[in-house]
């Protein structure tokens, strides 16, 4: 899927605005609403308008009320289908219309995501390019379908197919959630199939199935339509009128489907052995009730307060008491017509299922006897205001919001009785939803086991019926993307080929950036933004991995791993029990140059916060037991990764990339090995002499001042006392003078991960941001690249391929990085180098002119978000760029000329000068990678036995 993932969050806090288009006087008590205002055409379509004119920028989502639950047994995989199909052509638009057009007019890029239940299509652009967005969503409703031909379907297969190679078959516990709901659902159940379908039921759509389908589908009276932010409704009317009006109703009426329960008659458990799984799995499966049912609502508090957390039963049982995992999850996952609570358990290397169900019961039980206070209740109630206004920081979450609502209930506003359901759970209601589901109902059972490890599933489970799919070199379907569709053109009162004008130029606003430090040598930058009452900041500490011994790999992620892990005067559980009373949230992390403390509080809250930040940082607790907790689970985490082709493949690039005596070629979890060694005194250490504010620096951004920003820092002066840091400096190598091809072994892989590169540049280089300009075209413009537009559009070798510049502070590298099916593997590389060699040479007037566009239109949507503002900080301050450092960019873009376009390419993207690295299956890919041209593969583990069935 062209994917993205957004769940629209409730408050606990109401906040003053319109619904629909009464207005409420300014400053009163009101109920929580979005201002929108919703029109409906003569042919059906509902339309969604919400006003934001914070930044100029326009959301543009349509959604579509069919997902697979609208399909039938035998056609699965339509709709998630559909959602590729109609990005690729339309009448009016042409081939590859959408994307050409949002890379031209500086949009976020075309993108999409299907569910059970819905289609949406969605982006973020200026807002002088919302007539033509309008334009755009308009001709793929009404004049896309003649665009569709076998040629286009049978590419498009192939990607979807990639797609799920990558998403299902070619990772650890891929076919989980299929295993689940083939039994959790009866077989004629829309939910009983998985929504990216079955690759058979794919393979055999024919032209005439898929035209079928979208004209009873995807029409206005089954659609929504939400335009989002900076935008004149008045106007805005008019043009939906102009290019929505005439696309006919559809022939047949929508009906509502029925919501069905899942239906589990008798318990039943299913194991099966993941050929990538490195430690076992238990998931347990309890159906359960529809997204807005009363129910759903302490479905949701109980499942966390079950498992999220230290103070969680599952947590307390199975993590701390039995030490068997460093990770279970719970969670209620509704849909439209049902829904399901999920318990999922990833058990360290070897342990038995049968232990961790036990586990789970002994888990149950203390629920059972204590069950949730009133305390819990409103901590886990008192997030969801912070979440709210995360959700509220962009126009395109406002606008998927409205969107779903609107879908579901038919109100966009739901959202107000949405939080009054949430309000209301009682304590009460959350011990009766889990008698009412849970408590010793009948449930579905999985153990995911390594190879040869049926022995550590759960007693008594039976084999699952997963479908594997069979690889075979030239077996794909030939077809010619270039064939171009003939069809008489759907008729219009006007002419649809005329691309709407851009409307008046958004300025560029640049936030307002301050500087200030402690005498202590903390430095801070800020941007004072009261869009939200929110309040987003940063703490980094130079140093990170590049501070660690070889011998003692992993220090600094466990390091900030256990300062999580409470302060002197507080638990774990009274450190998190007190964040989350403030709705905050507070994480520390390190990287290979960093340490990082992050936090996100309500404005009001932010002193408090920061007192917990302070605590944390300058009063660790430095608990045994939790550093024993943290070690093993950083264990486990490490051999998941050996089972994952896409961490083994980033692993083994670095070491090509950076060489075996650079400490950035390294895991920053570490080794098995180095873990193991590490002790409480090597954290200690590393925290007396490396977390100083000598090397640190504070990034605030929200509804805060600078004044308030730097008085609430003189505790932290006053008691984080500096010290010299000296951070050892790693060279990375020059690039390679000649090509090399490795190979790492994964057998029965589905797919080959690539990674193809060099060493090149610093983020502080003077060819940096020209280089970066250099590979829009070439794979940095998602859709717009030629190694998309070769790879997945073209020959449909790839669901996704990118490519970009890694530097820092440090010289970075140069990267091509894609997952192909298997038996492509040489034929992937090879397209890819011949665009390389080709790229100097090609690069045109038009390449220049749309990537001169859309970097320069795309700035009008570069600070919308506290994200983003806080991105522009941390450029500033990592490499002392001027606050206004976007302006030389647009310098940078507007000089551009094809013959610099053609000297950057030669100097940095020579697939000559490049390591080629392959992860997949040696038995049928190895020998074929000689036929590159570069020499014989050099295999970098040993080759592996063939995994039989």
């Amino acid at each position: 899927m062209k994917k993205i993932v957004f769940t629209f969050l409730l408050a606990a806090t109401f906040i003053g605005c319109k619904n629909s288009s009464e207005e409420k006087t300014q400053g009163e008590t009101q109920e929580l609403s979005i201002n929108y205002k919703k029109i409906k055409l003569d042919n059906g379509l509902e339309v969604v308008f919400h006003v934001d004119k914070s930044d100029p920028v326009v959301a543009v989502e349509l959604m579509v009320h069919v997902g697979s639950a609208r399909e039938i047994e035998g056609r699965t995989g339509f709709a998630h289908l559909f959602e590729h199909l109609l990005f690729l052509e339309s009448e009016n638009l042409g081939k590859g219309g959408l994307d050409k057009m949002s890379a031209r007019i500086g949009g976020s890029g075309a993108n999409g995501s299907t569910s059970r239940d819905r289609t949406n299509y969605l982006q973020t652009v200026p807002k002088d390019g919302l007539e033509k967005m309008i334009w755009a969503e308009a001709d793929k409703l009404g004049w896309f379908i003649n665009t569709v031909t076998d040629e286009v379907l049978a590419k498009e297969k192939q990607v979807v197919k990639n797609e799920k190679r990558q998403s299902y078959d070619n990772r650890p516990y891929g076919h989980n959630q299929y295993v689940i709901d083939k039994n959790l659902y009866p077989k004629e159940h829309p939910y009983n199939w998985q929504v990216i379908g079955s690759l058979e039921d794919l393979q055999n759509a024919t032209l005439e199935d898929v035209k079928t389908f979208f004209k009873k589908w995807y029409v206005p009276n089954n659609s929504t339509l939400v335009l989002s932010g900076d935008i004149d409704i008045a106007q805005a009317t008019k043009w939906v009128h102009k290019y929505f009006d005439e696309i006919p109703r559809g022939t047949e009426e929508i009906p509502a489907l029925v919501k069905r329960a899942g239906k589990v008659d008798e318990t039943k458990s299913f194991y099966y052995e993941d050929n990538f799984a490195r430690v076992p799995q238990l998931t347990m499966a309890w159906p359960t009730v529809a997204s807005y049912h009363p129910d759903s609502y302490p479905l949701e508090v109980l499942t966390e307060y079950l498992s999220s957390g230290k103070s969680a039963p599952l947590n307390e049982v199975l993590v701390d008491d039995l030490k068997l995992t460093s990770y279970t999850a719970m969670y209620n996952y509704s849909s439209e017509l049902a829904g399901q609570t999920q318990l999922l358990v990833r058990a360290f290397d070897g342990i038995q299922l049968d232990a961790i169900k036990a586990g789970i019961e002994k888990a149950f039980a203390k629920f059972e006897a204590e069950g949730i206070s009133e305390k819990d209740l409103n901590r886990i109630k008192a997030g969801q205001e912070t979440n709210f206004y995360s959700s509220l920081s962009s126009v395109l979450g406002k606008g998927t919001g409205l969107a779903s609502y609107n879908t579901y209930t038919g109100n966009p506003g739901f959202v107000t009785e949405d939080l009054k359901n949430t309000i209301a759970v009682t304590k009460e209601d959350v011990l009766r939803v889990y008698n009412k589901y849970i408590k010793n109902k009948n449930y579905i059972a999985t153990s995911f086991v390594p190879k040869n490890s049926a022995d550590l599933a759960l007693k008594g489970a039976v084999l699952a019926d997963v479908v594997e799919e069979v690889i075979v070199t030239g077996a794909e379907e030939k077809f010619d993307p270039k064939i171009a569709a003939t069809y008489e053109k759907t008729p219009s009162t006007f002419d649809r080929s005329i691309e709407p004008p851009y409307g008046e130029t958004p300025s560029l606003a640049v936030p307002k950036v301050y500087e200030s430090s402690l005498e202590n040598g903390l430095k801070i930058f800020g941007i004072e933004s009261n869009e939200v009452p929110l309040v987003r900041f940063n703490i980094t500490i130079d140093g990170g991995q590049l501070l660690e011994s070889f011998d003692k790999l992993g220090v600094a992620n466990l390091t900030a791993g256990l300062l999580n892990k409470g302060t002197k005067t507080k638990t774990v559980k009274e450190l998190q029990e007190a964040i989350q009373e403030l709705g905050a949230s507070i994480n520390i992390y390190a990287d290979t140059e960093n340490i990082t403390l992050s936090g996100t509080t309500l404005a009001k809250n932010y002193t408090k916060t920061l007192t917990l930040a302070q605590e944390m940082l300058l009063e660790p607790r430095f608990d045994e037991t939790e550093f024993s907790l943290l070690k093993n689970a950083t264990i486990a985490n490490l051999r998941q990764q050996e089972g994952n082709p896409n961490a083994v493949a980033q692993n083994a690039y670095n070491e090509l990339i950076y060489g075996k005596d650079n400490i950035r070629s390294k895991n920053t979890l570490g080794t098995l090995t180095s873990v193991e060694k590490i002790t409480i005194e090597d954290l200690k250490a590393f925290y007396k002499n490396y977390i100083s504010p000598s090397v640190a620096k504070m990034l605030v951004v929200g509804d805060i001042s600078k004044e308030k920003v730097v008085a609430s820092l003189e505790s932290i002066n006053k008691n984080w006392v500096a010290k010299e840091v000296k951070i050892p400096v790693y060279k990375t190598p020059d690039a390679p003078t000649k090509p090399v091809v490795y190979f790492y072994d994964i057998p029965n892989a589905k797919q080959s991960v690539l990674q193809f590169g060099a060493p090149a540049l610093a983020a502080t280089d003077k060819d940096y941001y020209a280089a970066s300009v250099m590979n829009y075209i070439l794979g940095g413009g998602s859709f717009a690249s030629r190694l998309t537009q070769e790879l997945r559009e073209g020959k449909g070798y790839t669901y996704g391929i990118r490519s970009g510049f890694s530097g820092t502070k440090a010289k970075g590298d140069f990267n091509i990085s894609s997952g192909v099916r298997s038996n492509v593997t040489l034929e992937s590389a090879q397209a890819v180098k011949k665009i390389l060699e080709d790229y100097p040479n090609t690069f045109s007037d038009k390449d220049l002119e749309t990537t001169k566009s859309f970097l320069i239109k795309s700035n009008a949507r570069a600070f919308e978000t506290d994200y983003a503002k806080l991105r522009m900080l941390s450029n500033i301050s990592d490499y002392g760029l001027k606050a206004d450092y976007v302006k030389d960019q647009e310098n940078t873009v507007n000089t551009m000329t094809k013959e610099r376009i053609k000297e950057l390419a030669n100097k940095y993207v020579n697939p000559n000068k490049m390591i080629w690295l392959v992860v997949g299956d040696a038995e049928t890919q190895l020998e074929r990678m000689e036929e590159l041209g570069y020499g014989e593969p050099v295999l970098l583990n040993e080759r592996q036995k063939k995994i039989k069935k």
